[in-house]
């Protein structure tokens, strides 16, 4: 079932980086605009002109004499060289091309087509492929000063696990790391700026403690935490490392986020972090009500905070409780055109307006009757929230299985689909119907983004550089899902064509090289056969005294 509906427009306009000054192109621009411009119309007639001049110096070249020498050497030569020639083709071909594919699988492009663009590109004045210098470079939800790296900026996952309580017991059984190395370093990095933020006037066990965060080994933080605490029995930052590492339950966590409360004293970043975590706690512990009543308070207290996503907590915890009219007045907040959007806000939104029409959709009498102005709403918000992510889907209808959500995330990437998918696939499956709308609807969503996508209908057009981002936040073992599905590059198709073909005629002239041998005249006859004819209407067009003139000039 797929609706066309009208696009709005985007919330505000793209800006271009950089602003070129017309005093600045110097000569070397000017010869790579001259070269492009050249490359580009006049090729054709350079090679004209190449083989015209071929054509004319024919006989001070004795080029007759060349061809006739190489043809009777090519006709002493046995099959077996042939066949030794085409295999040794098929060989490299093959070669190229297991690298290319596997070039392909890790890094999603061609290395054939990524070293000739980076070195033809501009030569042939094109313009240069921006830098990803900085594209991780944001935790903390900063503007970024480009709007194309904003796109791709790394946020903080507002729902992340334990990491003593929930992350390790998934190493414990499985032996798998969850977290990437990479992952780990941006929460250090978020620890380091949240718990000491002036460096100027930090005591004895601060030190420690910026030391802890930047330890790669679990249990040398641990220790270092400890060793704060000995210098201060109320370090606070202490008591929160090891509520997150050591605690290997809930229960256990939440005492040491408790003591961690009672010794933060006015730090306001410590006191935001610690009530967040003891409002998680109490949610996974059961006590809901207690918790939504925590994160309502933490909401009141400190209202500049939202670029912290407390929402995203309290909306995951209204759901549980099913008070779905809470949850809608929360989105009539948060889903607004001028706030930052997120799959949690999108495919919410969606799930509301599914589930009043969920338990009585049926596609067959949609297709019959049309669809009712409350389903047409529906699925018009579910079309926007996979325009938003289209990656969640996927998760929701488990056709692709779970793994344990990043500590940070991506905004419209995989890393984003997996943690929302991880919390929110229970409240899917709570209303009834919800799943089957969006396995009927969601695919249409496709129909209506421009494609390619050098716009979008809803959204900014879908960032290009997701694909690189999820591959450093999620662990190795996860397949990453990638939109739009990338074709594969013209030189591993080509490399595979050349591949197959000369390996086809290594065995065809092996067991047949008589009938190889005249199939292979036959097929240069008729492909030089344009170049005779060509030439003999040149002859006959112009006089033989001005060939002669131009041979001897």
């Amino acid at each position: 079932m797929i609706l066309l509906f009208t696009a709005q427009p985007s919330g505000e306009n793209m800006e271009d980086a950089t602003s070129s000054n017309p005093q600045s192109i110097g000569f070397t621009d000017k010869l790579k605009s001259w070269l492009s411009w050249s490359w580009t119309y006049i090729c054709a007639v350079w090679f004209a002109m190449v083989l015209t001049m071929i054509y004319v110096l024919r006989s001070p070249l004795k080029l007759q004499d060349t061809l006739t020498s190489a043809s009777v050497f090519l006709n002493t030569l046995t099959p077996k060289f042939y066949v030794a020639l085409t295999g040794t083709s098929s060989l490299i071909s093959g070669l190229i091309l297991i690298f290319e594919w596997w070039y392909f699988r890790k890094y999603g492009t061609s290395f054939i087509e990524q070293v000739s663009v980076s070195h033809l590109r501009p030569l042939l004045g094109g313009v240069e492929s921006s830098t990803t210098t900085g594209l991780f470079s944001s935790v903390n939800g900063e503007t970024e000063p480009r709007p194309s790296v904003s796109e791709c900026k790394v946020w903080r996952n507002p729902l992340n696990l334990f990491r003593g309580a929930e992350y390790s017991r998934y190493t414990w059984v499985t032996g798998k790391e969850p977290l990437t190395y990479y992952d780990m370093n941006l929460s250090a990095q978020d620890h380091q700026t949240f718990f000491t933020g002036d460096t100027q006037q930090l005591k004895p066990e601060d030190t420690v403690m910026q030391k802890a965060w930047r330890e790669r080994n679990p249990q040398a933080r641990i220790r270092a935490a400890y060793q704060a605490i000995e210098m201060n029995h109320e370090c606070a930052a202490a008591y929160v490392l090891l509520a997150e590492e050591e605690a290997t339950t809930i229960t256990e966590a939440e005492r040491l986020f408790k003591q961690a409360l009672r010794s933060a004293g006015k730090d306001i970043n410590l006191l935001v972090y610690i009530k967040r975590r003891l409002a998680m706690c109490a949610r996974k512990l059961g006590r809901i009500k207690e918790a939504v009543k925590m994160m309502r308070d933490l909401m009141k207290e400190f209202p500049l905070l939202g670029m912290l996503n407390i929402h995203e907590n309290l909306l995951e915890a209204l759901l549980e409780l099913q008070s779905y009219a809470d949850v809608q007045a929360v989105l009539a907040k948060y889903d607004d055109i001028s706030l930052p959007k997120s799959a949690t806000i999108c495919y919410t939104s969606a799930l509301l307006k599914a589930r009043a029409v969920s338990d009585k959709f049926s596609p067959e009498a949609a297709s019959r009757r049309g669809l009712s102005t409350a389903e047409m709403n529906a699925v018009e918000a579910i079309h926007r929230a996979v325009e938003f992510n289209p990656h969640v889907p996927k998760y929701l209808l488990e056709m692709k299985s779970l793994i344990l959500p990043p500590e940070h995330i991506l905004k419209r990437g995989d890393s984003e689909a997996v943690a929302y998918a991880f919390f929110h696939l229970q409240h899917w499956k709570r209303a009834e119907g919800a799943l089957n709308l969006l396995h009927c609807t969601w695919e249409g969503t496709f129909r209506i983004i421009p494609y390619p996508l050098e716009k979008g209908h809803l959204f900014y057009p879908y960032p290009g550089c997701t694909e690189t981002a999820d591959r450093e936040l999620l662990p190795s073992f996860h397949e990453v899902s990638v939109y739009p599905k990338k074709e594969l590059p013209f030189f591993i198709l080509f490399t595979a064509g050349l591949c197959s073909f000369t390996a086809m005629l290594a065995m065809l002239t092996h067991q047949f090289p008589e009938l190889m041998g005249v199939f292979a005249k036959a097929f240069f006859s008729t492909l030089f056969a344009p170049l005779g004819f060509f030439a003999d209407k040149m002859e006959s067009f112009m006089p033989s005294s001005f060939w002669h003139q131009l041979t001897r000039i």
